[in-house]
């Protein structure tokens, strides 16, 4: 994968945590930038392992599907993108004021990081180092909820929208790419 892909890979699967985090960060009053970054983290992390799972569950199936992998790179890739544009689009308030836990905040890291094994398992059938991609995945993802924390109670839901809307076109890019470097329609 080149460069240029891994890093708006990276951003485009960090814009779920980063709206979540937003949402985080409008919960609190004026956060701390260590709580930023504790935020971040969490984030970070389960974000950096999901997509090992879905490449391992990938590989598991590769030879199973070799001669069309490239069709379900493009359609998971897709699907996920035009998820995300279709969450940034709706009108509702995603900001809900709930107490701060730990475990709220693990579960709301791995909600978000879902799509980041499907990304994982679509990887396994190009020649990605996962290990590399992943932890891009991980490092984008705490830096993005981090500034999301700190954004959050000054923009709230606004730039969420925005992060999703363009994280899902980027998806949607990198799947077409995909689809073209292996059919060679270019």
């Amino acid at each position: 994968m080149a460069p240029v892909t891994l890093i708006f890979l990276a951003i485009s699967m960090s814009a779920d945590a980063f709206a979540a985090s937003i949402s985080k960060g409008a919960e609190l009053n004026k956060p701390k930038f260590h709580h930023a970054i504790g935020i971040g983290l969490v984030f970070g992390v389960i974000e950096a392992i999901t997509p090992v799972l879905g490449w391992v569950a990938g590989k598991a199936s590769q030879q199973y599907v070799e001669a069309w992998d490239h069709w379900v790179a493009f359609t998971l890739l897709s699907a996920i993108g035009l998820h995300m544009i279709y969450a940034g689009l709706k009108n509702e308030d995603k900001i809900e004021h709930r107490k701060q836990t730990l475990w709220l905040l693990i579960l709301t890291a791995t909600a978000t990081s879902i799509d980041a094994m499907a990304v994982g398992a679509s990887l396994a059938f190009i020649d990605v180092d996962i290990i590399v991609t992943s932890l891009a995945i991980g490092l984008t993802t705490t830096v993005m909820a981090s500034i999301g924390t700190v954004l959050g109670h000054k923009f709230g839901q606004f730039v969420g929208h925005w992060a999703e809307l363009i994280g899902g076109v980027v998806l949607i890019g990198i799947g077409v790419m995909v689809l073209i470097q292996h059919t060679g329609i270019l």
